[in-house]
């Protein structure tokens, strides 16, 4: 099977694992030559949020949730590791509960691989507050990579 597209799947509270999801990242996607599409999924209130804290112009800019995606700090991040290690990439951005919208996103843009971060959590933890990387693992329809965080 060949890695072609490889979907990076970037939320809000990864800021303190993007290394980690860069390096494991561009280990897989350098050397198979692979496209990376690295997603950032939004609530609406996060889309609201985002778009006052990034000081869009509502009447004037490109609203959409790519363009959205595209000014976030963590992307912008990203672009630039990716930049550094010869990685293509591009950027996709959603509106929509998280884990079905990375689902959603891994099919449109036809990936062979998606990579996800978490932390660790207890089953019971799962239980009661949900695990998007866990909803991401049983119904993507390509194999996950599960970038876990060094801190708890």
């Amino acid at each position: 099977m060949a890695l072609e597209t490889i979907l990076l799947a970037v939320g809000r509270d990864d800021h303190d694992r993007l290394g980690r999801l860069a390096e494991e990242t561009i280990d897989v996607a350098k050397p198979a030559g692979s496209r990376v599409v690295i997603a950032h999924v939004f609530t609406e209130s996060e889309y609201e949020d985002t778009i006052d804290n990034l000081e869009f112009d509502r009447d004037a800019e490109n609203l959409s949730a790519d363009a959205v995606a595209a000014r976030h700090s963590s992307i912008r991040e990203l672009q630039r590791r990716f930049d550094d290690a010869g990685v293509q990439h591009r950027v996709r951005g959603a509106v929509g509960e998280h884990g079905e919208s990375i689902v959603e996103l891994a099919k449109d843009v036809d990936a062979d691989r998606v990579v996800v971060g978490g932390r660790k959590r207890s089953p019971a933890g799962k239980a009661v507050f949900g695990s998007v990387a866990q909803e991401v693992m049983l119904s993507s329809p390509c194999p996950v990579t599960f970038v876990r965080s060094d801190t708890k």
